[in-house]
């Protein structure tokens, strides 16, 4: 999906929008179907974030996701592709946590001056509005990461958060 654009609803599911605000910044939001507790919870526990995180259309695996969500702790995700025969590792620490209204963490994996994404959740009328703001070291790498795809599964992967937090809110 190219950025500016929003994806295609499936009947009856919220639209995420993809939008280049600036010349280093995608913003990307979307309405979920549940409390913020447990969106936040989907996005901050590795067994819940491996199970929506991936688009299932790009044939990525998410190998393993290791976490420590605290302010000051850390993740690395490895993905897997079929096309490679090394998995591809992403890294980074957590600036901030403030369960369960955001997120902020580095991209190190690039080496310094990656991105740095925040997530904000917000609940309204039972349901959480996510906004994620990329901020890219500069206007290239920014521009690099749409033209290569790495910008284009946010729509997949919230139709599976959406799912994941519907299925999860029914069991609490």
């Amino acid at each position: 999906m190219d950025a500016g654009r929003r994806s295609d609803p499936a009947a009856g599911k919220p639209r995420t929008t993809v939008e280049r605000t600036s010349e280093r910044e995608l913003v990307v939001a979307r309405a979920v179907d549940g409390p913020a507790r447990i969106v936040f919870e989907a996005w901050s526990k590795p067994e819940l974030f491996q199970r929506w995180w991936a688009p299932k259309s790009c044939g990525v695996s998410l190998i393993s996701f290791e976490a420590e969500v605290r302010t000051g702790g850390t993740y690395r995700l490895l993905m897997g592709h079929p096309s490679s025969q090394q998995p591809m590792a992403f890294f980074g620490r957590y600036l901030e946590v403030t369960p369960p209204s955001r997120l902020v963490w580095t991209n190190d994996e690039g080496g310094e001056g990656g991105a740095i994404t925040t997530v904000i959740f917000e609940e309204k009328d039972g349901a959480t509005g996510v906004v994620v703001h990329e901020r890219y070291p500069s206007e290239e790498a920014l521009d690099d990461a749409i033209a290569c795809g790495s910008t284009s599964g946010w729509g997949e992967q919230f139709e599976q958060l959406d799912d994941l937090v519907v299925t999860l809110n029914a069991k609490v």
